[in-house]
């Protein structure tokens, strides 16, 4: 059921964090992956590590923010493996932190295109391949930050509570051609990119205590579901947004 052998997946920001862990499962579980970042160095380091390990993968660089990256990441994956027929939007920014009313216009626009328009352009450019053989999974790492308001990183939410719709019309949309797309909305997990908030004492101390799983998350936890919905055992699942989050959500407050 969680089989991934003969498939392709492309794993965008997967040079570290939660997107490395993804790519690491996937290859673990048999797939061969496009390990992609803004840095090849880092990724190729991914990609030995995959090979070590006794998986198959490539390394193509990407700046998800330019439309013809994104393309020549679809065209060289191709080119590569054959195929692609697991997509995994992962990679993100938010580089403002504060409330809304001090964002610029253009810390707006790079988080709202970063997070979200990339997205829509790289799902739009796998789907039509996966619509003529009948099966494809596009997976996109969101963030319970879309779930609720925020004082620090609203706009950050918006555009991941973007990406819940994004991928509720994309199921819409290519569910007849056998096509998946789901969302994952992990809580907070310890990568560099959420640092600032799990190295604060006071944050980490709340958070495990409002968490009733009493933990921070591992990037692995994420990577987990990422293969569930990749595999057969997610062939029934399209349009959700799974939270994965040790449960904060549910938690009442302190």
């Amino acid at each position: 059921m969680f089989d991934l052998s003969e498939k392709v997946a492309i794993v965008t920001g997967s040079s570290r964090g939660i997107g490395r862990a993804i790519a690491e499962r996937m290859a673990e579980a048999g797939a061969r992956v496009i390990v992609s970042s803004r840095k090849g160095e880092a990724c190729a380091a991914v990609a030995d590590a995959i090979t070590e390990a006794g998986g198959e993968a490539a390394v193509i660089p990407c700046n998800i923010s330019s439309k013809e990256e994104l393309q020549n990441l679809v065209s060289k994956s191709r080119e590569t493996f054959g195929r692609i027929d697991i997509l995994v939007c992962n990679a993100a920014t938010n580089p403002e932190y504060g409330p809304m009313h001090q964002i610029s216009d253009e810390a707006f626009d790079k988080i709202m295109g970063t997070n979200v328009r990339s997205n829509f352009w790289l799902a739009n450019m796998v789907a039509p391949e996966m619509a003529e053989r009948g099966d494809g999974a596009i997976i996109i790492v969101s963030s319970i930050a879309g779930l609720a308001g925020s004082r620090n990183i609203g706009v950050y939410g918006i555009s991941k509570a973007a990406d819940f719709q994004l991928a509720r019309n994309l199921a819409i949309e290519w569910g007849k051609k056998g096509i998946r797309a789901n969302c994952i909305a992990p809580g907070l997990i310890r990568t560099d990119f959420a640092r600032a908030l799990w190295e604060d004492p006071k944050i980490a101390e709340y958070i495990e205590k409002q968490t009733p799983l009493g933990r921070i998350g591992d990037p692995d936890d994420i990577a987990g579901v990422a293969v569930f919905l990749a595999g057969r055992a997610g062939r029934f699942i399209t349009g959700q947004a799974i939270v994965a989050d040790g449960g904060a959500t549910v938690s009442e407050p302190l």
